[in-house]
């Protein structure tokens, strides 16, 4: 119960309670003074009218007249609820119910309060009564008054009922407030055990859903979606981690061995430059994939030089054509580019010139004949740029494992490389809100970088983009 009064969920149901207890306060009581009024000015409103009526009746029959209705009305009525009195100008009862004038007080010029005797059989009790005076012509006075009891009782009866309602109110508000705390409470507790269990290392723990749908269950599930993006995370650094240290054993231990045989061997400067050369060549490779990485760390954290700008990827796919052309040339292979005039997309020259960079590097090293098509469309609202060739392939079941870091399939194994080139495409695609995947060529692979569409006008404002880039982009090979 401490910890219950020490959360800001009771506070905050005592704010609501206390709110709504001063609402409903104010609403009983508006009812109250609305009800006791309307009996007050129903009981004087008919004090007026039993006078009006007489006042004419004392003007058509004169003093008699005035006294046998009188008479009439307080023998006709079986409990005694109008009081009536006609006295001369000395105060004497000349006619009514009232064995003398009353020492009244006065409320207000022409109407006065005063004590009335009621008797039930042997018993007796003093009501309080209203009443109007009215001087007749003659000096004489008629007083007319109505018993308040019945008026009084319902004051009463209503005060009850507002007490009542005030501890019901407060009892209920009170139990509210309690219960929603502590159905929060426990919810939130649930997401504090969950917390503490994956603190002490149970990263597969998950906050259970109730299927509400409510802002517990969206957090819940956020929650959730955090600690599976986390733990995906965790193992792609477990796997990074033991790929990097199976990749770079392989170099090193070959460099360690290549200088240690230089060692005991005899030296010739021709043994020596020759090592010397293979050192750097693997230090080179070494180099190369902690740069490879770089780059994809900095790709995936969103970190660019140069802001998103619009720009022709139909021009960049070109310049990059061109790039590699003498190379696919040197292996005996054809280089074909299609494209539409211009693709405007909103990226980053240096990062989708080393993703395609990328793409084709890797279809012309795995393409031993034929050749590699480069193509950009536009395709509704996104730009599809494709790169296919005339290959192998790769398995439809390998074709999302090749994205991952390190990842080499057996048949690529003697193949010069480091496994980062589609991991790099990737991110730039995620970069750029887009995507890439692989499809089948028939024979061969495709593969499609799909990007969001700019509008052309945008491309039109920016500055022309070179025909061909200055300086080659750096290529991660996959």
């Amino acid at each position: 119960m401490l910890r219950l009064l020490r959360t800001n969920a009771l506070r905050l149901a005592a704010v609501y309670f206390a709110l709504f207890a001063v609402s409903v306060l104010a609403l009983l009581g508006f009812v109250y003074f609305s009800f006791a009024g309307f009996v007050e000015r129903q009981t004087e409103a008919i004090i007026r009218a039993e006078i009006r009526g007489l006042a004419d009746q004392y003007e058509q029959g004169g003093l008699g007249g005035l006294i046998d209705t009188i008479h009439a009305r307080v023998s006709g009525q079986q409990v005694r609820a109008t009081l009536y009195l006609v006295t001369d100008e000395r105060l004497e009862p000349l006619a009514g119910n009232l064995t003398g004038w009353p020492r009244a007080e006065s409320l207000r010029p022409g109407w006065i309060k005063f004590p009335v005797e009621a008797r039930d059989g042997r018993t007796s009790e003093t009501d309080t009564a209203l009443a109007s005076v009215f001087v007749l012509s003659g000096g004489y006075r008629l007083l007319v008054g109505r018993d308040l009891s019945d008026a009084e009782a319902f004051r009463a009866r209503m005060n009850q009922t507002l007490v009542w309602a005030g501890w019901l109110t407060f009892a209920l508000g009170i139990t509210g407030a309690v219960v929603m705390t502590r159905n929060m409470l426990r919810r939130v507790d649930t997401l504090n055990r969950t917390s503490e269990r994956i603190i002490r290392g149970e990263l597969s723990q998950r906050v259970p859903l109730n299927g509400s749908g409510d802002e517990f269950d969206q957090l819940a599930a956020n929650f959730n979606a955090m600690l599976d993006r986390i733990e995906q995370l965790l193992t792609g650094m477990r796997h990074v981690t033991d790929n990097i240290a199976h990749d770079l054993r392989t170099p090193l231990a070959r460099m360690r061995a290549r200088m240690e045989v230089a060692l005991l061997e005899r030296p010739t400067a021709t043994r020596y430059v020759k090592t010397l050369r293979d050192t750097i060549h693997d230090a080179d490779h070494l180099l190369a994939t902690f740069n490879a990485l770089l780059s994809i760390a900095t790709v995936e954290a969103g970190a660019r030089r140069d802001p998103l700008v619009a720009i022709d990827l139909a021009k960049i796919a070109r310049s990059m054509a061109e790039l590699y052309e003498p190379v696919a040339e040197e292996k005996g292979l054809t280089l074909t580019v299609s494209s539409d005039a211009a693709v405007s997309v909103r990226g980053n020259l240096h990062l989708l010139s080393q993703a395609i960079a990328n793409l084709l590097d890797n279809a012309i090293k795995y393409t031993p004949s034929g050749g590699v098509t480069l193509s950009v469309r536009r395709d509704r609202a996104a730009a599809r740029l494709e790169v296919a060739d005339s290959g192998p392939g790769i398995p439809p079941d390998q074709r999302e494992a090749v994205f991952n870091r390190f990842v080499r399939l057996e048949a690529s194994r003697s193949m010069p490389g480091n496994g980062l080139g589609l991991s790099l495409v990737r991110a730039v695609a995620k970069l750029h809100s887009g995507d890439v995947w692989l499809e089948d060529n028939n024979p061969g692979l495709k593969a499609v970088l799909s990007l969001p569409a700019s509008d052309e006008r945008a491309l039109a404002r920016e500055a022309a983009m070179p025909e061909r880039p200055v300086a080659k982009a750096r290529r991660l090979s996959g």
